[in-house]
């Protein structure tokens, strides 16, 4: 049975239990998010051992190198030493610019960091508050031109995140962000290239950022966003994404409803039904899919299906934060 030292602290786990479960456990408020390794938001440092065999998956070459892993999918078979990551210098602290509603449950922030944080459009970043709570939030602007951080946030029923920002954090609050990661982000080249982008709920937020990237270096090829919703409460920014598509004639904006009546511009039915009549083969397309989990895994074997290289589909689902186990 193995053990980890944490903050002066030997803890034992149990055989099979993750770092993460183990430091729960044991009182310990462990930053987390998903807890299926796709966030990054529980990662943590090994002092004095290799990190256990897979919990580095996913993971950027540099933090592999500085010892970091993902406590969720941490299982040791040996006693480690592991530390924290706010002592790490991976996280850069933010003041808050703007909070406002853009529908009745999405809220935009805006934040401005006190040094350089490179990322690109569309990565995800973990939005730590003060207290070490954290989520991850998809980045929904070009940072070279704007100089700030956007992420578009759905408040949630109960959502201890969510909540506080969406009617408790004003301008002039403080967070930090730590990141980036994620593989959707415009790809510069091949201009003449078609791009599909498919999204749901917040799912537009990385979209919108590299559809926006896309504009400003002038992509030529046709572009196709489709914007998903049960109904049309659930679509924001419609009318900057028509405007956008009235300025680039190679820039279609389809919003697609469950639930509702068709009429210019909107399309009723299932999203993956709507993609098929409109664009039937997808050969040679590069595909950018966000949203709903399911939705996200369902529409990528489907575009690869419809004809899409694998290696051109780039697709990062919205995990929710699971339920704490069982115990």
């Amino acid at each position: 049975m193995a053990s980890i030292e944490y903050q002066g602290r030997r803890l034992e786990l149990a055989p099979g239990e993750t770092v993460l479960d183990g430091l729960l456990a044991a009182g310990v408020d462990a930053p987390h998010s998903c807890r299926s390794g796709h966030c990054r938001t529980c990662v943590a440092r090994a002092l004095d051992v290799a990190p256990p065999a897979g919990s580095q998956e996913g993971l950027k070459d540099s933090w592999r190198e500085l010892g970091l892993f993902l406590t969720c999918r941490a299982v040791p078979t040996e006693d480690m030493r592991i530390a924290a990551t706010d002592d790490l210098g991976l996280e850069v602290g933010a003041t808050v610019t703007a909070v406002e509603r853009l529908s009745h449950d999405v809220v935009r922030l805006r934040l401005e960091t006190d040094e350089p944080f490179e990322h690109r459009g569309g990565q995800f970043v973990t939005l730590v508050r003060v207290d070490g709570l954290a989520r991850s939030y998809s980045t929904a602007n070009v940072p070279g031109r704007d100089g700030f951080i956007e992420l578009h946030v759905r408040e949630i029923a109960n959502g201890a995140m969510s909540g506080w920002i969406a009617r408790e954090l004003k301008p002039g609050g403080r967070v930090a962000v730590r990141g980036p990661e994620g593989e959707c982000f415009y790809v510069h080249g091949r201009p003449e290239q078609p791009l599909l982008l498919v999204g749901t709920g917040t799912g537009l937020a990385p979209l919108f950022a590299i559809l926006q990237e896309a504009l400003a270096h002038a992509h030529s090829g046709r572009i196709v966003l489709l914007q998903g919703a049960v109904d049309e409460r659930g679509l924001y920014l419609v009318d900057e994404l028509r405007a956008l598509a009235k300025l680039h004639p190679n820039f279609e904006y389809v919003r697609c409803l469950l639930r509702g009546e068709a009429q210019e511009g909107i399309e009723i039915g299932a999203i993956d039904a709507i993609l098929r009549a409109r664009i039937p083969a997808l050969r040679g397309w590069r595909a950018y899919l966000c949203g709903n989990p399911e939705l996200v895994f369902d529409l990528r074997k489907k575009v690869f299906l419809g004809g899409a290289n694998s290696k051109e589909i780039h697709a990062d689902a919205f995990v929710m934060k699971a339920p704490a186990l069982a115990r």
